[in-house]
């Protein structure tokens, strides 16, 4: 049988190495409290058209490459870990920006204004998680943890999804969309405060450093693996375009939730095919549940359903992407991931604001759409896996 899981060392989960599972998730959710509530904000209070505002959600998947061919360059020519913490503060600096013409300065939004701030706010966002991810993460434990540490460390980012659209809301519902800013920017800046808290060791960086690279920022053999995670996050995309409430974020984390304890008892000795399988099958259920019912049970079993599904999915495929680097690729692979988990969600956002203006039964149905196209391509993309990974 084609299997394979993850091994647990409790003696990974050590004070450094919580700190930087942490500041994943901070960082994440600074950017993820945006989500359900900077569209409305634009459109209701700012009066940017649809396509305006969903250019500049958009924009951030196109910034998130902004920073990625100097990403090996700024690693290697300075210390790592202030490189990130740099990206961190620039992050909560863009955010707060918004607070600061929109309370002090008193001045409507303009659309080439809002463009920019979410094309940099994503490329300090992609510059963050591709030194996090590829670098400072694993170097704060063993070589033979390391697999185990991208794997539990990327789950803390995928809570962010939920946890930080959920965090907007009652922070927008509560006291305002200004204190969701301002709390974002803080969020972000807890971040870089808990990477400075972890001491890494200087390098001296090696001679003739080529200033533009794709070492860590982009697997190109991990193509088909990355065009095929994009279906599925451009699906969900589409999903958090339409207006969305508390719970069903709230019921998302519990479909993660679920999903990180089937992985560990339900999948064990599975094969692999079978989670990426379950998952679209689950997620695509759970569209079809909200295009067809509309009982008060759906709002609960629907979120869980995409939680569920979505975990198993992105944690297999970032699995995947590790087993297909070789030598030396595996930050890379780090970043392939997160590039096409990142931006297929910003894009799909973007396209269902300009494409659908919130039609309801529009969206779910070009998101399942979607998620079919994505179980199809699976079943050419897994064999293309199999021939060709290395580990």
């Amino acid at each position: 049988m084609n299997s394979q899981n993850t091994p647990v060392h409790i003696r990974l989960w050590h004070r450094d190495f919580w700190l930087m599972a942490l500041a994943n998730l901070l960082l994440t959710m600074s950017v993820y409290m945006l989500i359900p509530t900077l569209p409305h904000w634009l459109l209701g209070i700012h009066g940017l058209t649809a396509i305006e505002t969903g250019i500049a959600m958009g924009a951030f998947g196109f910034g998130l490459f902004g920073f990625g061919a100097f990403a090996s360059y700024l690693v290697q020519r300075y210390r790592r870990n202030l490189v990130c913490v740099l990206a961190a503060l620039s992050i909560a600096a863009l955010i707060g920006g918004l607070y600061y013409v929109d309370v002090k300065l008193c001045q409507m939004m303009e659309a080439w204004f809002v463009i920019l701030q979410r094309f940099f706010l994503g490329a300090f966002f992609g510059l963050a998680q591709m030194v996090l991810t590829s670098t400072l993460i694993i170097d704060t434990c063993e070589s033979y943890q390391r697999t185990e540490a991208n794997h539990s460390a990327s789950w803390f980012s995928r809570f962010a999804l939920a946890l930080g659209p959920l965090a907007g809301l009652l922070l927008q519902r509560l006291v305002g969309f200004d204190l969701v800013l301002l709390s974002a920017a803080g969020v972000a800046a807890v971040g870089a405060v808990l990477i400075l808290l972890v001491s890494f060791p200087f390098r001296t960086p090696d001679d003739n450093i080529p200033t533009v690279s794709l070492d860590r920022f982009f697997l190109p053999h991990g193509f088909p693996l990355f065009a095929n995670l994009q279906l599925v996050t451009l699906a969900v995309g589409l999903l958090l375009s339409l207006r969305l409430s508390e719970l069903f974020f709230a019921m998302v984390m519990v479909g993660f939730l679920l999903a990180l304890v089937a992985q560990r008892f339900m999948f064990r000795d599975a094969e692999v095919k079978s989670e990426v399988v379950t998952g679209l099958i689950v997620m695509g259920a759970a569209l079809l549940m909200m295009l067809t019912r509309t009982q008060q049970i759906v709002w609960y079993a629907a979120p869980v359903f995409i939680g569920f599904g979505l975990g198993l999915i992105g944690s297999r495929f970032l699995l995947f992407f590790i087993k297909l680097s070789r030598h030396c690729q595996r930050g890379t692979s780090q970043s392939t991931f997160m590039l096409g988990w990142e931006s297929g969600i910003a894009w799909g956002l973007g396209l269902g604001l300009m494409c659908f203006e919130g039609d309801r039964r529009l969206t779910l149905q070009a998101s399942l759409l979607l998620l079919a196209v994505a179980l199809l391509l699976y079943h050419f993309t897994h064999g293309w896996f199999v021939k060709n990974k290395n580990r």
